[in-house]
């Protein structure tokens, strides 16, 4: 590529290399499969993905319950291994690394049900997830940007006593405890209310476009998918169309797989 400058009477001939000129890719995953024992053999989960995320980008993965969305997104933590394939971390080979090698490579992850650690409070998990010693300010702030006033939680333990809603808050707010390179949600909407629902929203705005974080979130949710800069539909573990949200909502529209947003949301805890 030539660009050609005038400053003044001068010119300045610039001349960029394609890789100058590309878009970087934060995440890479070339044909990655995954298999599992079912007792007659193998059954394929995965089946040859190949994908990538670029920096900044917001990537929604949806399609039908059991189709693969949740096996990738473990695979991609290294939650489940894969049979073969290989993953890419800003250009890092990262296929062999372990689950705690990953997110200290850069990829947060947030489960679809978080766990509970009876024993453990939120403090402390926050101060866990960011890697160092947090004071009680930070936990505090981590908090309220996720909408709990965390006097009322920052002492609590994390387990039983805590609704979906709330464990769901406190886990994204441990994701942002530390900065990642990619940070994979799945199914974030499950299990809450609706009031936790818009503040999820909100703090997917404001991640994405202000703090340009690189996301991989996986959804049913319209509101969610709508706000996508690229779509990927995952189906019998394998992709079957990937593209902007002009290219793939037409054919989510089309197969009735895109499931409206609730106007309100029944048998949430």
């Amino acid at each position: 590529m030539i660009c050609i400058l005038f400053i003044g009477h001068i010119s300045y001939d610039i001349r960029l290399t394609k890789k100058e000129t590309e878009v970087m890719k934060v995440l890479n995953v070339e044909n990655l499969t995954l298999s599992v024992n079912d007792g007659d053999g193998r059954k394929s989960l995965l089946n040859n993905i190949s994908f990538h995320v670029d920096d900044g980008e917001m990537l929604v993965i949806t399609g039908p319950n059991g189709g693969g969305k949740s096996t990738l997104a473990k695979a991609l933590m290294g939650i489940e291994r894969a049979d073969g394939g290989k993953i890419e971390l800003n250009g890092e080979d990262i296929t062999e690394y372990d689950i705690n090698h990953r997110a200290n490579a850069g990829i947060g992850y947030a489960f679809q049900q978080p766990p509970r650690f009876k024993g453990m409070t939120v403090a402390r998990l926050l101060t866990i997830a960011a890697g160092r010693e947090l004071a009680e300010s930070e936990c505090c702030k981590l908090l309220t940007d996720v909408g709990l006033c965390a006097r009322d939680y920052i002492g609590r333990q994390v387990d039983g006593t805590l609704s979906g809603g709330e464990m769901k808050r406190i886990e994204i707010a441990s994701v942002l405890a530390k900065e990642h390179s990619l940070c994979i949600f799945d199914e974030p909407e499950a299990g809450i209310d609706l009031w936790s629902f818009s503040m999820l929203i909100g703090k997917f705005d404001e991640i994405h476009k202000q703090k340009k974080q690189s996301l991989i979130v996986i959804s049913h949710q319209e509101k969610i998918i709508n706000m996508a800069d690229r779509i990927m539909i995952i189906d019998n573990g394998s992709i079957t169309k990937i593209g902007t949200r002009d290219e793939v909502l037409p054919y989510l529209e089309g197969t009735g797989r895109c499931r409206k947003c609730m106007d309100r949301v029944e048998g949430r805890a």
